[in-house]
Order: C-alpha cells, then structure tokens, then sequence
C-alpha cells in the first residue's frame, strides 16, 4: 500500500527541555510511515542547548528538517500559523516538543485517511505520564465518531492537540490558529467543526503526554480559565455552542479554578481520566 505524505509541524520555545526535544524528534523520525518533511518553528529566541539539539538534527538530515525563526516570541498559535506556510503537504501532523509519538501513530492516521477521504481532523486519545513513558498515570480518552465529537466539543476539548494530524487547506480555509495565548487548539477545531469539516479519533492511545508541574501551573492559572470560558462564549456568539453550553462552563472552570492544587488533580483524575 502506498501511503501519502505529510509533514510534522513542531513550534520550540526557549523554557522547553533539550532532552525532552530529543525525544519528541526521535519518536517522529522512528515512525513506522516516516515524515519527508519537518517543520520546527523557533519562537522567539532559544537556550544554546536548544539551538545545539536543532543543529544536530539538521546537520544529520539536511533535507528533512526546515527549522524556521521568529525573532519575537509569537505564542503557539500564531507560530504554528508560521509553520504552517513552510509545511510542504497537504497532510499536516501536529507534535509538541516534550511528547512522545509512539512509533505507528502516523501509519494509523495515514490509513484512515486512505479509508476515509472526506475527513479533514483525525487525532487519538493519550496516554498520560510524569517522567517515565512505561509507567503510565492515566489515560485522556476523547470521542472518535464526528456526531459526538460535535456535539462533545461545544463544551470540552474533543481532540488531544499533539495528535492531531489535519489537512493544511482546511485549516487554512477558517483563518489558522486565533492570536490566543491558551486554548488556541480548542478555538481552532471547534472552527472548523463549525464550518462543516469531518473529525474524527481514533479509539487508541497514539503518543505519550508528558503531564508535569508545568501543566499542573497552566491548569490552575485565570488566563487559562478565562481563555477557555472566552473560547466558549465565542462558539456562542458564533451559533456553535448553546448559552447554556457556555453558562456550565463558566461555573465549572471557575469552580476547577477555585479549587486548591491537590484537590483540582483529584478531579482531573477521577472525573476526567481513565
């Protein structure tokens, strides 16, 4: 069977890990399918670690590596709408820079693309870890058919963003990625579901998501709560979300928000895991 090419799209910024980047380029170069194309954007400038791990890579696969620089930091949304320009493919496979795609992720999303022509969002569900990828803590399981993914992501994230692989022109037919500082992902694919793109997950964990302190401090900030609840009124204002979509949201994300640290991971893991 022949299979389609695509690109990989990866934004680096300077507070990221050089042995987490490795990692997160290794997984994508193993693929069982490989990528003839990678596109990292360096937002904003990097720690010399970082900028050696870029030029190991680029050194080592001169033709497959685009690395492409914004002198000021952009944010990941406006980054990856960079990228995005400088992505040779049609099919484009999102990756953050301290996750770890597992070696037949791509193969999958590339046959279900095969086998479904019309889809233009296919990610997967995740499994979740802290320091080691073989000692998994929980699982994020979002829906696979688009009818729930639909209705699902009027309210909630109904895609794992670093495993997401996306056609670039429909994409680029809603606008890219809004200048949003958090939830950009979220804003992005409830667009183009709007719009009237076919989704869809698959019902298996295809990458390792590192779940750190880090994330834990994102989680618990008000620009992220704010940023989600504004996301939600927009699906609103926009006839996607309903008010009573958007009033829950905002009790509930100011309620996760309230919580203290412990508790709020409590929740996360009890309610919103498997």
């Amino acid at each position: 069977m022949t299979m389609e090419k695509y690109s990989v799209l990866m934004s680096l910024y300077k507070k990221e890990r050089p042995e987490y980047l490795r990692l997160a380029i290794d997984s994508v170069l193993n693929q069982k399918v490989a990528p003839d194309d990678i596109v990292i954007v360096k937002d904003g400038s990097l720690t010399d670690g970082l900028e050696a791990v870029l030029q190991e890579y680029t050194n080592a696969h001169p033709t497959l590596f685009n690395i492409v620089a914004s002198e000021k930091n952009l944010g990941l949304g406006l980054a990856l709408n960079l990228g995005l320009q400088y992505c040779k493919n049609e099919l484009v496979a999102r990756m953050d820079t301290d996750d770890i795609a597992k070696p037949d992720r791509c193969e999958k999303q590339l046959r279900m693309y095969e086998s479904t022509p019309d889809l233009s969002l296919l990610g997967s569900s995740v499994d979740e870890f802290y320091s080691d990828p073989s000692r998994v803590v929980s699982r994020r399981v979002v829906p696979a058919e688009h009818k729930a993914i639909y209705e699902y992501a009027k309210k909630r994230s109904a895609f794992n963003h670093p495993t997401v692989m996306y056609k670039k022109s429909k994409v680029l037919e809603v606008g890219g990625y809004g200048d949003l500082r958090r939830n950009q992902d979220v804003d992005l694919f409830g667009r183009m579901l709007f719009s009237g793109c076919i989704a869809g997950n698959i019902g298996e964990s295809l990458l390792w998501f590192r779940s750190n302190d880090d994330l834990a401090k994102r989680r618990k900030s008000w620009e992220n709560t704010k940023s989600y609840i504004d996301t939600i009124k927009k699906f609103w204002k926009m006839g996607y979300s309903s008010f009573g979509d958007y009033v829950v949201i905002a009790v509930a994300q100011t309620g996760m928000f309230l919580l203290p640290v412990k508790l709020q991971h409590w929740v996360y893991k009890k309610f919103l895991r498997k």
